[in-house]
């Protein structure tokens, strides 16, 4: 249940923005064609149209070291007072930093013949806004007077640059300190993560002003300490749209989404700032509706998105799943001409993220390689994941070799997206090569390895993890236990078990569940049935491992049990739920209460039947002997039937003396639908064979050999002192083959290669 709640009338509306996005667009443009970005024009002023003709003629010879012009230069400018000059010197200084020439600054600082105390804090700031703050020390040692401003100025170069303990002495030895010097002391300790230190500043502070406690209430949000911004912002006396902005983006940081709304609709005043941190408040929180439609509020109020905006929209939009939206949201960027203001690629990788997500890669593609030079680490994971989603993995192997850098994530996509198609060799190539692997790069292969049913593969690289000092993640022994219960090999599972109960003090519902799920298939029924009655909380896939567990054990009345149970708890089934009941009533014969179950799937739960579900009521109804029923049932189907509820009809009708006629006409028509069916053909021939009909059986057999139909043999296995041995139908290869048939049959393997599997 989401803590957001807004009107509903809000969400109708969405909604209908939603469903008729195409014709009535949200965003206030048309959408703009991926083709027509490049018919977009800059343009930039440079910086030296802001210089007069002289400045800009200093500044030349400044920046090629020819000093002496530089000083003539100076003399023939036209005449003003001393003061005038270090007036406009001064300036320049300002301005030559402020467009990036600090050694030009610095050179014309050298070179002035008359300065004063502005001078030079004009110069110190320059050396402290680049962060030269060695040259900016020695400029203040050399100082002939100082000022609160000059002091000021070196304490805010001290802090930036990390020099937290030299800044604190310095602090201590200003002979002079105004508001700005303590907001600058407190800042910077908060920038440095001395919270508590900030703190004790601030309380010291004589006289405070509203970015003091702007500042004190920044650093709360920011390290998610929201009790005690609210106590701060409690006392204010002034508030200003700052104050409300931090504390509903510290609030959105903290996850309390709810208190920062509700602050959000009792701001007396909102800028785009305000607007902006709470449309990202709800998008990094999930709540990617609640942020498209405070977007809507907000264009009522003509209030222009800037970047930071449209980079939550963007996320927003992706987490919606409308590529719609996402398309005029990028028209819209477009229009605005903010993606040449994309200075930190936050807006392009955005984007990329969107598109990918939504599987159009052309449009992601198209703004990874306009930005490839500038291009992030996210941006190229981004395009791999896309790629890797939408099985284009020729297009994720070429980003991934032209990525400027890689990290773990980026290798473990690359193998993951090569395991999801069965490439093993690849994505171990890969693993092996990765420079520096984690625990999820491990998991994926472990995972990966399972997938393939590679399981002593699998089980062979969890040891390799584990003796190269990597600890598994509760997702790594998750993936084990599955790859037991699917191979029944339960001294495995054990073992996992065990190294749990040594490894971990308490247990997720995840492991929880595949403990579970390993127990039940590997046969131990009341080992799962324990972890599940001891379970502190239970999701839909706890009772659902349960349900299917007792249900492959023929458990009826027990799986009704929990299913009874899941109700009560307030858990709503899904197909799996019912998939379990109606297999647990076909094995004991419950026939009127599996029928009467299907019925309450649609009825009652509002849960669609499945095939898996009608070829459960077919065997119900053939294992019970009513194959009559059953084909009635299979015709009345609002679909033609398929292979599956063909092949389960064929497969109860052997069990009928009435049978024969309906096998007949379900196996042709399962031929139809597939003339290389092997277990059509077999079934068929059994039933013939067992109704006498030896001529129908021979033909049907030698059909078989013409069209080369074979039969899968049967597999069996079966672990024994630490080995699994393999049995497979009419096998004659194992080692004790002679011990096994004398056992059994009481004759040896010599005396049993005259005897002819059946099919």
């Amino acid at each position: 249940m989401r803590a957001i709640t807004l009107s509903k009338a809000s969400h109708s509306l969405l909604r209908y923005y939603l469903i008729h996005v195409r014709s009535q667009p949200i965003f206030s443009t048309h959408f703009l064609y991926v083709r027509s970005f490049e018919s977009q024009s800059i343009f930039l002023n440079t910086h030296h149209s802001k210089l007069t003709f002289n400045d800009s003629q200093l500044l030349t010879l400044l920046s090629n070291h020819r000093l002496s012009e530089a000083r003539n230069l100076l003399d023939r400018m036209p005449q003003r007072s001393n003061h005038g000059r270090v007036i406009h010197l001064t300036s320049l200084i300002s301005k030559f930093s402020r467009i990036g020439f600090v050694n030009e600054a610095k050179a014309l600082f050298e070179i002035m013949p008359e300065r004063n105390i502005v001078s030079y804090n004009a110069m110190l700031s320059s050396f402290i806004n680049y962060g030269r703050i060695g040259e900016a020390r020695m400029l203040f040692d050399e100082m002939p007077e100082r000022n609160v401003v000059s002091w000021t100025s070196m304490l805010c170069g001290l802090l930036e640059s990390g020099r937290v303990l030299e800044g604190k002495r310095f602090f201590g030895s200003m002979p002079e300190k105004n508001v700005v010097s303590w907001n600058s002391m407190i800042g910077g300790l908060i920038k440095n993560g001395d919270l508590d230190e900030a703190r004790l500043i601030f309380d010291a502070m004589p006289v405070r002003n509203i970015i003091s406690s702007n500042t004190m209430i920044y650093g709360y949000a920011e390290n998610c300490r929201m009790k005690e911004a609210r106590d701060l912002f409690e006392v204010m006396e002034d508030r200003n749209v700052v104050t409300w902005t931090s504390m509903i983006a510290g609030y959105c940081r903290a996850g309390e989404v709810n208190e920062g709304y509700c602050l959000f609709c009792r701001m007396p005043e909102r800028n785009i700032v305000s607007w902006t941190a709470m449309i990202g408040g709800f998008t990094w929180n999930g709540f990617y509706e609640e942020a498209l439609l405070l977007f809507l509020e907000m264009t009522n109020y003509e209030i222009r998105p800037n970047t930071e905006t449209f980079v939550s929209l963007a996320y927003a939009c992706a987490g919606m799943g409308f590529p719609c939206l996402g398309k005029q949201l990028h028209a819209q960027v477009i229009v605005a001409g903010l993606e040449y203001d994309d200075y930190d690629g936050r807006l392009s990788r955005s984007l990329i993220q969107m598109y990918s997500i939504f599987g159009i890669t052309d449009f992601a593609y198209y703004i990874f390689n306009k930005n490839l030079n500038n291009s992030s680490v996210q941006s190229c994971n981004a395009m791999i994941t896309g790629y890797v989603r939408t099985g284009q993995l020729e297009k994720a192997q070429y980003v991934f070799d032209i990525s400027p850098i890689r990290d773990k994530i980026s290798w473990t996509s690359m193998i993951d997206g090569y395991l999801s198609i069965g490439q093993v060799f690849q994505a171990s190539n890969l693993f092996n090569n990765m420079p520096e692997k984690d625990a999820v790069a491990w998991t994926t292969m472990i995972s990966g390895y399972v997938q393939n049913e590679l399981f002593i593969e699998a089980t062979a690289l969890f040891l390799e993890m584990r003796a190269q000092g990597v600890f598994p993640l509760n997702a790594t022994y998750s993936v084990l236990l599955g790859a037991s219960g699917a191979t029944a090999n339960l001294d495995m599972g054990r073992q996992i078990h065990c190294m749990l109960e040594k490894t971990r003090y308490e247990f997720d519902l995840i492991l929880e569940n595949s403990l579970i799920s390993m127990y039940a298939k590997c046969g131990l029924i009341d080992d799962a049935y324990n972890i599940f009655s001891t379970m502190v909380s239970r999701d839909l896939i706890s009772w659902n491992s349960m349900i299917m567990g007792f249900s492959h054990h023929g458990l009826a009345n027990e799986t009704l049990r929990v299913f009874e149970a899941m109700l009560e708890s307030g858990c709503h089934p899904n197909s799996i739920t019912f998939l379990g009941i109606l297999s647990a009533c076909s094995h004991v014969g419950l026939i009127s209460k599996a029928l009467e179950l299907f019925k309450s799937m649609s009825d009652i739960y509002r849960v669609e039947p499945g095939l898996e579900h009608y070829v459960s009521i077919v065997n119900l109804l053939g294992r019970a002997g009513r194959v009559k029923e059953a084909e009635e049932f299979v015709r009345s189907l609002p679909f033609e039937p398929d292979r599956a509820i063909l092949g389960a009809l064929l497969g109860v009708c052997g069990l009928s003396e009435t049978g024969a006629e309906i096998a007949k006409h379900a196996a042709r028509k399962l031929l139809e639908l597939d003339p290389m069916n092997a277990p059509a053909h077999v079934v068929l021939c059994n039933i013939y064979a067992a109704r006498g009909l030896h001529i129908a059986e021979q033909k049907l057999r030698k059909e078989m050999g013409l069209k080369g139909v074979r039969k899968a043999p049967g597999c069996s296995w079966i672990q024994l002192n630490g080995r699994v041995h393999v049995f497979k139908s009419g096998d004659k290869l194992h080692q004790q083959a002679d011990e096994v048939f004398l056992l059994l049959f009481g004759i040896s393997d010599k005396s049993c290669k005259s005897i002819s599997p059946r099919l």
